[in-house]
């Protein structure tokens, strides 16, 4: 675990608000591996899961990227205890990670801009089940610079990818293999920008950045699958006033 962070964060007394938190966002993304990865763990209660880690391997935000790619661990289920296993797999910036519902796909951001010269991408792996090895699948462009995250539908059709530094969104079809399609659906956040710095903050705070343009931060559809919801770091959203 200790060498993991390092990989992934670097320097934490150079990171900014928003790599800090994508720090977390990746290791909780392997943590959310382990739901559709527990069937590898059933029947035996002492079996290590697999755990899926993304890094940076190139600065962002002004913080350090020494990692690699994805990197599997094995988590003992009765003390929590992370042991490295492996790179499984070698990935430009895959700073988020997300399953499909059936564990068998695993899809990841990869937080560039210069993805055929124009912005970041998403990249499709399949899963290994018995040895949680990763085999790409594919890669397609985001439709906009730097994706910070992305999620998987419930019916596991599309993938979901937020751009942070392009400040737009876009839906990608899942294909029957677990490839990505191009983009059948993007949006380009237009909306009036707040104050460049918190106007509330509590002393301490880092909510002093991002607000300089648009930045899509989050995409998820709602547990019913019928709506899909996207934040906005940069962006304030105001409704007509006989809304």
């Amino acid at each position: 675990m200790r060498q993991n962070m390092q990989l992934h964060a670097g320097s934490c007394s150079k990171l900014s608000r928003r790599e800090m938190l994508k720090t977390a966002a990746a290791l909780a993304a392997g943590y959310a591996a382990l739901g559709p990865i527990h069937a590898l763990a059933q029947g035996k209660a002492d079996r290590k899961k697999l755990v899926y880690a993304g890094t940076y391997n190139s600065p962002v935000d002004g913080g350090a990227g020494n990692g690699k790619g994805i990197y599997l661990f094995e988590m003992n289920s009765k003390t929590g205890e992370l042991t490295l296993v492996k790179l499984a797999a070698e990935a430009r910036n895959a700073s988020w990670l997300s399953f499909d519902p059936s564990g068998r796909y695993l899809y990841s951001v990869n937080e560039i801009a210069d993805y055929e010269g124009r912005g970041g991408s998403v990249s499709a792996y399949a899963v290994d089940s018995s040895s949680g090895d990763l085999r790409l699948l594919n890669r397609v462009s985001s439709e906009g610079a730097g994706p910070a995250h992305l999620s998987v539908d419930a019916s596991g059709k599309y993938v979901f990818v937020a751009n942070y530094n392009g400040g737009s969104v876009a839906v990608l079809p899942v294909l029957a293999s677990g490839e990505l399609g191009p983009a059948v659906y993007t949006q380009q956040d237009k909306n009036f920008v707040g104050s460049t710095t918190a106007l509330n903050a509590p002393p301490g705070s880092f909510a002093i950045s991002g607000h300089d343009k648009p930045h899509a931060h989050m995409i998820h559809s709602d547990p019913g699958n019928r709506f899909v919801l996207h934040t906005d770091l940069g962006s304030i959203f105001i409704l007509p006033p006989d809304s």
